[in-house]
């Protein structure tokens, strides 16, 4: 049996064990034998990310998990939130990589394709997704947003969320040119597989559909094989830190 060589932590950036241990699964499922992955989530906060407000409220929490992860030993975090709740703050404070869900995905789709589309949850996070793309410079590869109006703590009604994102994918397709999906909320946990069958069988072609979580994990083994981390000119270390 291979010893795992890569530890990483996943927080989950709310006050609710519930999803724990199905994120634990679906992480193992595209792990390597070398890395061995633990899941947490915050004590405090709100039990749901779905506005600006609700990131703001956990994002301390999240930071202050991702010192305690360095100090432990852990090699690397992804936090499991398409929105990178403490993302860029914990960047700071740390000298191990951390990473959230959009930008990995983002990244992904775009390796595959011209332009990509995200099919979230609620129109809340909409503009809020949009603006991630004039963020991070990628706006040209961006097709459009299309929420299911469905909130978190709903993604468990499996069939309902796939029939859903497939009727956006099918809108993004036709209607905004796109020519992968991304999964914008990592609550859809066992669903984009399901939906890109369903495409598939539709158009009679492949048409990637991300799921962020799984995207994530893999990127993060990717920045710990290759012994990198966030740029400190980029994310310089706040002067007034308590470093231990």
């Amino acid at each position: 049996m291979t010893t795992p060589t890569y530890r990483i932590k996943i927080i989950i950036p709310i006050n609710d064990s519930a999803y724990n241990q199905e994120l634990l699964a679906v992480a193992q499922s595209v792990a390597p034998a070398d890395l061995d992955i633990v899941v947490d989530n915050i004590k405090q906060g709100t039990t749901s990310i779905e506005s600006r407000w609700d990131r703001m409220t956990n994002a301390p929490h999240v930071v202050d998990l991702v010192v305690k992860a360095e100090k432990e030993g852990f090699n690397g975090v992804f936090v499991s939130d398409f929105d990178y709740c403490g993302v860029e703050e914990a960047r700071e404070v740390v000298d191990i990589p951390v990473i959230g869900g959009f930008r990995s995905s983002a990244y992904t789709a775009m390796m595959l394709s011209e332009r990509f589309s995200i099919v979230t949850i609620l129109s809340s996070v909409v503009d809020l997704q949009r603006s991630h793309t004039r963020l991070f410079g990628i706006e040209p590869n961006f097709a459009s947003i299309i929420p299911i109006n469905l909130p978190v703590h709903e993604l468990s009604k499996r069939e309902i969320v796939i029939d859903k994102v497939f009727e956006c994918s099918v809108q993004a397709i036709e209607e905004n040119g796109a020519d992968s999906i991304i999964l914008g909320c990592t609550g859809f946990m066992h669903i984009a597989d399901a939906v890109a069958l369903k495409l598939k069988e539709k158009y009679k072609k492949n048409i990637p559909v991300i799921d962020p979580n799984k995207a994530a994990v893999s990127y993060l083994y990717l920045l710990l094989r290759n012994n990198q981390y966030q740029s400190r000119l980029t994310y310089a270390t706040p002067p007034n830190f308590p470093k231990c």
